[in-house]
């Protein structure tokens, strides 16, 4: 009998390693989601379209978000400082006055995990309005007192000032002066942008997603990730690789990328190699044959959900039907 790696299983911990990096690097992630709130987007038709930039943060907020992450870093050093001179995580909890949970946190880390912070969801009064306004605006509607007097009608209750600074931001997107309405140059069109949020889950997702899978922006943000920091550009270089390596299944380059990821300064895919190498005849199996046990794990996992859902309420009889007739 060959043992053969389950392909699924692979990706998925390729997928946990690639999200340990971007773990790392939680204002790579927040540099990206501005970038791309800014960045303009040409059609295949030629036409440009810009997105509204947000609303900017207020300086006091950003203040007191350094405050926060300078105390969590003094933190973050005293716990490894007392770690290394041989303090047990309790005494280390006791010493600093902080939770147990929290110095294993920071000890499973051998750099600072950046906070991630609350992000806000980009909701205003003039929301559900936006989609309107800005196809108006696209018209060549630029008058925010008109505009105003629109979604009124339409049962909008906030104030002329909102709408106002809505368009005072859409002007600034298409470079045009704070009271200028018309110019005889050609605008281009503008679009709200998309309320990324982009966290390392979804980092390592985008990073992952099959090609046929990719929406329009994938590849953009993916270049803005590679371009934040050269760890970043590593590790999406080696996760796609490795990727492609189980999906096309070219156990020719499988050495290869063992050898790149040996010699990456990434230490979640060194370890993550090392592990690969341990199993190393199952996994070359795995992306070299085509059978796999996939189908056989999908059973598995819908059995366990059959008797998580009639747990305490039904015998094996039931559990056998449910499970034999929905094939």
């Amino acid at each position: 009998a060959i043992h053969v790696a389950d392909r699924f299983h692979l990706l998925q911990n390729l997928a946990e390693t690639l999200n340990q990096v971007f773990n790392t690097h939680n204002k790579a992630l927040k540099a990206v989601d501005e970038a791309f709130s800014l960045s303009s987007v040409t059609q295949t038709d030629g036409t440009v379209i810009v997105r509204v930039p947000r609303p900017s943060r207020e300086e006091q907020a950003l203040r007191l978000a350094e405050q926060s992450r300078a105390r969590k870093l003094a933190v973050y050093q005293q716990v490894w400082d007392l770690h290394r001179s041989g303090y047990k995580a309790k005494a280390i909890a006791h010493q600093l006055g902080i939770g147990v949970t929290s110095v294993f946190r920071y000890l499973s880390t051998l750099t600072f995990p950046e906070p991630q912070g609350r992000r806000s969801r980009g909701q205003s009064i003039v929301s559900p309005y936006q989609k309107y306004l800005l196809q108006r605006w696209n018209e060549g509607c630029h008058e925010a007192l008109v505009l105003f007097e629109e979604i009124q009608s339409q049962g909008y209750k906030g104030s002329y000032d909102t709408v106002a600074r809505y368009a005072r931001r859409i002007r600034q997107s298409q470079g045009l002066k704070p009271r200028q309405r018309y110019s005889i140059q050609v605008l281009p069109k503008v679009t709200q942008p998309k309320k990324l949020c982009l966290t390392p889950r979804r980092a390592t997702w985008l990073v992952l997603r099959k090609q046929e899978s990719q929406q329009p922006d994938d590849e953009q943000l993916i270049t803005l990730l590679r371009s934040q920091h050269p760890d970043l550009a590593a590790a999406i270089e080696l996760a796609q690789g490795f990727a492609q390596i189980v999906r096309q299944r070219q156990p020719s380059q499988f050495d290869l990328w063992l050898v790149q990821a040996d010699s990456s300064n990434l230490s979640a895919f060194r370890r993550f190699a090392k592990r690969l190498r341990e199993d190393y005849d199952a996994v070359k199996a795995g992306v070299t044959m085509s059978i796999s046990n996939g189908p056989v794990e999908g059973h598995i996992n819908r059995l366990k959900m059959l008797k998580r859902q009639m747990y305490g309420r039904a015998k094996i009889d039931l559990l056998e039907r449910r499970f034999l007739l929905a094939t």
